[in-house]
């Protein structure tokens, strides 16, 4: 897999660039194609740890000019030092370096903290190039029914962590209720989230204490009923606990926005439920609880569901992909079972369908 990964992403970015790369790498279908290219069952929540890891050993700084930090578990802790290793190697200023660091940190808060549906982050990865773009990659995973979701980040379109920032937020699986702050419905609940964390922590103790009756357990009573609700994510339980310590830093600090708040340390799932529950309950602004989840089913299912097969967006990424594996510089051993795997999703009369020409040919 890492011999057929390298030459993959050599070729795709000697002909695109590396910008290229981390688009197509943020594309949650290009990436399940690109898992499948090298063998991985695309069904499996397995694909982004083993593909991740893969990337990371076949890519090098100084042939590539990318480098991916963090990974599984106990690796995703060493993410910012290997950022900082990176842009050493790359020579990048130390604001830079620490707008990466910060990129890394506050992209694994938002969707560990400000969507809550029951999946905690456990792997984590950041593409960076040596012009500082950056990727981000990471999963959850809901330890009640074992389903995986996936994250895609992508400097090139950000505007704002906290509202929309995603390329695309993928699972098998779509939640009846889940609290996404990260939702435009949002915006003013989040203003108002900030404004009660900057008050006197006794305030807010006093608030929360009054929305929450003795015989409450769960959030259950104030998410929308129009359709009965099967599942209920544990992180959706009323919070018995606040850190308030991180509160009492809140109201020490006076956070600017809504990021900032989320980037104290100590403010985490229980609290900005509480402070959304306040906003909606105390001052009438609620969150969003619709789950942000778009399905990874390939590119559409063949009866209409969850969408339609998407064929032009199919053809263009498989193209991609098997162009770079003819290009490649492997055995035919592996480019044959490599291009059989990818033949399995395209019939034989769109094989020749034009696609985007590379960077050399538009040149």
């Amino acid at each position: 897999m890492t011999k057929l990964a390298k030459q993959i992403i050599t070729i795709i970015i000697d002909e695109y660039s590396q910008q290229a790369l981390l688009r197509r790498l943020s594309d949650p279908h290009w990436f399940q194609a690109l898992g499948c290219t090298l063998g991985y069952d695309w069904h499996s929540s397995g694909l982004t740890t083993v593909l991740t890891a893969v990337l990371k050993q076949a890519m090098t700084p100084s042939e590539h000019g990318i480098a991916i930090c963090g990974g599984k578990g106990r690796h995703s802790r060493q993410t910012p030092t290997e950022i900082t290793q990176t842009a050493q190697t790359f020579n990048l200023s130390a604001a830079t370096t620490n707008s990466l660091r910060y990129a890394s940190r506050i992209t694994a808060k938002v969707d560990n903290t400000a969507i809550q549906a029951g999946y905690p982050l456990y792997h984590h990865t950041i593409l960076i190039t040596e012009k500082a773009r950056w990727a981000v990659v990471q999963q959850g995973m809901c330890l009640q029914d074992r389903t995986a979701r996936r994250y895609h980040w992508l400097s090139a379109h950000l505007k704002s962590y906290v509202l929309e920032p995603h390329e695309a937020i993928v699972g098998d699986t779509k939640r009846q209720a889940t609290l996404d702050m990260t939702a435009k419905q949002s915006l003013q609940c989040q203003k108002i989230s900030t404004d009660v964390a900057k008050e006197r922590p006794t305030k807010v103790k006093r608030m929360l204490k009054s929305i929450r009756p003795k015989d409450q357990k769960s959030l259950q009573q104030w998410m929308p009923n129009d359709k009965p609700t099967n599942y209920l994510a544990g992180s959706l339980y009323m919070p018995r606990n606040i850190n308030w310590k991180a509160i009492k830093k809140a109201y020490e600090t006076q956070p600017k926005n809504y990021e900032a708040l989320l980037n104290i340390q100590g403010i985490g799932p229980a609290t900005i439920r509480g402070l959304a529950l306040i906003s909606q309950l105390v001052y009438g602004n609620p969150p969003s609880w619709k789950d942000p989840v778009k399905y990874s089913f390939a590119y559409g299912g063949k009866d209409g569901i969850p969408y339609p097969v998407n064929r032009q967006a199919m053809d263009k990424s498989i193209r991609i992909l098997q162009s770079a594996v003819q290009n490649a510089k492997i055995g035919n051993r592996e480019k044959l079972r490599a291009l059989q795997r990818l033949r399995r999703y395209v019939p034989p009369n769109r094989e020749n369908q034009q696609m985007d020409k590379p960077r050399s040919v538009l040149a």
